[in-house]
């Protein structure tokens, strides 16, 4: 099993995506603006681990799941993002066919 933490390239891969700079995201999930841009930088880096709560503003911010910053493969990534963007009712039969599906065999 890794012990790399998949936050850092996570963070830094969604936020290219969304075109946002570190110091604009730092700045809209209140994080001081002078500082900003360093503290976004360390948590990419992986010189310092977001807490849960900064994490969540940070995902809530680039539409993501938390879960999408500890997902260790681009398949799982990609599955949580599109789990997200689920009603409830789906989800549910998303989980019922899935358990259906493995049951079988």
């Amino acid at each position: 099993m890794s012990t790399n933490n998949p936050i850092p390239g996570r963070l830094k891969e969604i936020r290219k995506q969304a075109k946002i700079s570190q110091k604009k995201l730092g700045v809209c999930i209140g994080i001081d603006e002078s500082s900003a841009s360093g503290r976004m930088n360390q948590y990419e880096k992986g010189k310092h681990t977001p807490d849960i709560g900064t994490l969540k503003k940070i995902a809530d911010e680039l539409g993501v799941p938390v879960s999408y910053f500890y997902c260790e493969d681009e398949e799982s990534a990609e599955l949580v993002c599109l789990i997200d963007k689920l009603t409830k009712a789906d989800k549910n039969s998303l989980i019922d066919y899935i358990k259906n599906r493995y049951q079988e065999k």
